[in-house]
């Protein structure tokens, strides 16, 4: 009977592991593409427009801004890609959904919505308030 719940538990685990996987590995394609749109706009010289119509420092402004913009895009999904793939390795070394912070493990509703998330909701809280009182003190 035990092993039977044991091998049951097993399964279970294993389904949840391959949900979050996929889930994974769909967000990272969603990126992926994004940053290609990102980076086609960029070569196509989607801003080019903008640049042959910049009048004064204000339309340049505009069209710095712009590609400040594009090349923050970039950046974040740089950053997402490097905590799915984080995410990913952790999944095949047995290590995933753990809190980096408290050791505990990390809630499936919470890795449903951030599933590259390396924190559980009270230690993301904890230092979401340290960076508020951090920006306090500047």
């Amino acid at each position: 009977m035990k092993r039977q719940k044991k091998d049951k538990d097993r399964d279970s685990e294993s389904e949840r592991k391959d949900f979050l996987k996929r889930l994974l590995l769909q967000k990272r394609k969603q990126i992926l593409a994004e940053a290609k749109s990102e980076i086609g706009k960029f070569i196509r010289g989607e801003n080019k427009q903008l640049v042959e119509t910049a009048l004064d420092d204000g339309d340049w402004s505009v069209v710095d801004l712009s590609e400040d913009i594009n090349l923050r895009k970039l950046s974040e999904h740089k950053k997402t890609l490097e905590r799915i793939d984080e995410a990913l390795r952790k999944i095949e070394e047995g290590t995933y959904g753990i809190c980096e912070d408290c050791g505990s493990e990390i809630s499936e509703e919470r890795l449903k919505v951030i599933p590259f998330a390396i924190y559980c909701v009270e230690c993301m809280e904890k230092r979401e308030k340290m960076e508020e009182f951090k920006e306090e003190e500047y």
